[in-house]
């Protein structure tokens, strides 16, 4: 039996039904944290993320056509997996011997499939009153669209994103990432934990649900606002922020700057270092020069525009003045400071050999550095897990 992590979930029972990346994340951020989780995969090929690529890794962790999808790697990290057919007796008795020993179960099929496969929320909850259910749906679990399913991309345009993001309102852009899934898993784990810390006091379990839509509108945060308060559509504006000047991307002799100019005192040490107009009208305050955002990003290109990148950060720094490059994630990855927080992680994988892993977000102070397992092979652990449920039946 893989050895979980210690950490503050240390001694919680995951059970692991989900695919490909919401449930998925969610059950990975909690065996971060210390939870032993046991993902259960259909023998069939299991996750679908398992065959999701190029890129895959073969053995000795050798870029290949076939093999282990990086994809998979990328949210599978501190977790055992065991193979059943949800559709078997077989399949059906390891899943109830599973959840009788499980605080939490994270799932994430459309509505309806855990009740034909005779797991409805009601019959989880009586198999084991303490279980923590979470359910990750793509718009709901009910209300008139319940029961879509749900994918990223599609979540992003549904929810609004893609209009906020983009160089203009004719050309909606997805986000970078699948971040209406990892959204959804972020906010899965954390009322995971809410759910926990309430059945201490309480005894029993409960159903914690989310979904990609929720979470996506969940970050809105200020463009929500502008639309329930103000009545403002908001849209696509490019590297700019609609509500502070300036903020965004600038371009300079040899590449691109991002700063951050969130006060007016930021804004007369910016204009003082560079020569700006700080005190003319268009520039004199943050709503003036949001009004004349072109003229003041012209002004500012103009001052950088002779200025390499090299000199032009470390002046910003002296001034004062939040800023940044903008990197390729090469440069991220071998960045000290990435290194330095914890952000990348060694581990042995049973048939690609020694893998280096994005790794968790959270430090906790007075915690010794936490061992990481590789994600694991298809029923990588078949044998033991079911040697330990039997362990515990006799």
């Amino acid at each position: 039996m893989q050895q979980p992590a210690l950490g503050p979930l240390d001694g919680v029972l995951v059970v692991d039904l989900s695919r490909a990346l919401a449930g998925p994340h969610a059950a990975m951020m909690l065996a971060d944290l210390g939870a032993r989780v046991i993902k259960v995969e259909n023998p069939q090929g299991g996750d679908d993320t398992r065959g999701w690529g190029p890129p895959f890794v073969g053995p000795g962790g050798a870029v290949a056509d076939t093999g282990e999808s990086t994809y998979f790697f990328s949210c599978n990290r501190n977790k055992e997996s065991v193979t059943a057919d949800l559709k078997s007796d077989e399949g059906k008795t390891l899943l109830t011997r599973l959840v009788r020993q499980a605080d939490v179960l994270v799932e994430n099929f459309r509505t309806g499939v855990l009740d034909r496969l005779g797991f409805s929320m009601e019959a989880l909850q009586e198999i084991n009153p303490r279980l923590v259910v979470l359910s990750i749906t793509g718009f709901g679990h009910d209300g008139p669209e319940g029961g879509r399913a749900g994918y990223d991309q599609i979540a992003q345009g549904e929810a609004g994103l893609m209009s906020l993001t983009g160089p203009d309102p004719d050309h909606p852009t997805r986000v970078g990432v699948p971040i209406g899934d990892l959204l959804a898993g972020m906010y899965g784990a954390y009322g995971v934990v809410a759910a926990l810390h309430e059945r201490n006091a309480t005894g029993r379990g409960t159903v914690v649900r989310t979904s990609l839509l929720a979470a996506i509108v969940g970050v809105h945060a200020f463009q929500g606002t502008r639309y329930t308060v103000a009545g403002e559509v908001p849209a696509a504006q490019g590297n700019h922020h609609p509500s502070i000047c300036p903020y965004g991307l600038f371009h300079c002799q040899d590449g691109m700057v991002q700063i951050a100019v969130g006060s007016e005192g930021l804004w007369r040490k910016l204009a003082a270092a560079f020569d700006l107009p700080a005190e003319e009208p268009g520039f004199a305050s943050n709503p003036e020069r949001v009004r004349n955002r072109d003229a003041v990003i012209a002004a500012i290109d103009a001052a950088f525009a002779e200025v390499p990148l090299a000199e032009l950060l470390p002046a910003l720094a002296e001034a004062g003045i939040p800023a940044g490059e903008v990197r390729t994630l090469d440069r991220v990855y071998d960045w000290e400071q990435t290194r330095s927080q914890g952000l990348l992680v060694d581990v042995e994988h049973a048939s690609a050999g020694r893998l280096t892993l994005p790794g968790p977000p959270l430090r906790f102070d007075g915690r010794d550095t936490q061992q990481h397992y590789a994600p694991p092979t298809l029923g990588q652990h078949d044998e033991s897990v079911r040697e330990w449920l039997d362990s515990l039946d006799g």
